[in-house]
């Protein structure tokens, strides 16, 4: 009976071990699956154009939902991103343009930003003046690609207020 026993003890044993072992690969699939094999999230760093096809003044671009300025050779871009709940700020010309102190130097300004969703208020260089909003909006390196010299942003990159990039 010994024999009959110790036998049936192992394929008890082999049994539950098996059942085991599938249980618990099934539960690691399980998990996989909720990871992406792809990421479907937009590239950060992207390509705008040629540095002729922005006039002087404000050009937004609602693709990557940003405003990139342009004053003569000088250029800088600010996100159309509200920092409040993320709606895309439009830009209203001012009557005259101003002249604001941004880090301790004079920098003029022609726009400020508003919020058609909650009411935020942006001044020309991004400073949330009013509303929800808590902290001003982002701005983006620019850099120029070097196999076609066209103007490059790197949404992921933000810049302190005074950057500027000159194009030769």
């Amino acid at each position: 009976m010994s024999d009959k026993s110790d036998r049936r003890d192992f394929l008890v044993r082999l049994g539950l071990g098996a059942g085991v072992v599938g249980v618990g690969l099934q539960g690691v699939a399980s998990l996989r699956s909720l990871v992406p094999n792809v990421s479907y999230d937009p590239p950060t760093t992207v390509k705008l154009g040629p540095p002729h096809d922005f006039p002087d003044g404000l050009k937004f671009l609602p693709d990557e939902r940003l405003f990139v300025f342009r004053e003569g050779k000088t250029f800088h871009a600010i996100s159309a991103v509200c920092t409040h709940l993320g709606c895309t700020v439009r830009a209203e010309a001012l009557p005259q343009p101003e002249t604001a102190e941004v880090d301790g130097r004079p920098v003029r300004l022609t726009h400020r930003y508003l919020c058609p969703c909650h009411g935020s208020r942006y001044r020309g260089d991004g400073q949330n003046l009013s509303g929800p909003a808590p902290r001003p909006l982002a701005w983006y390196r620019l850099t120029v690609a070097p196999d076609d010299g066209q103007l490059v942003v790197d949404l992921a990159d933000e810049v302190d207020r005074d950057f500027r990039l000159t194009v030769a």
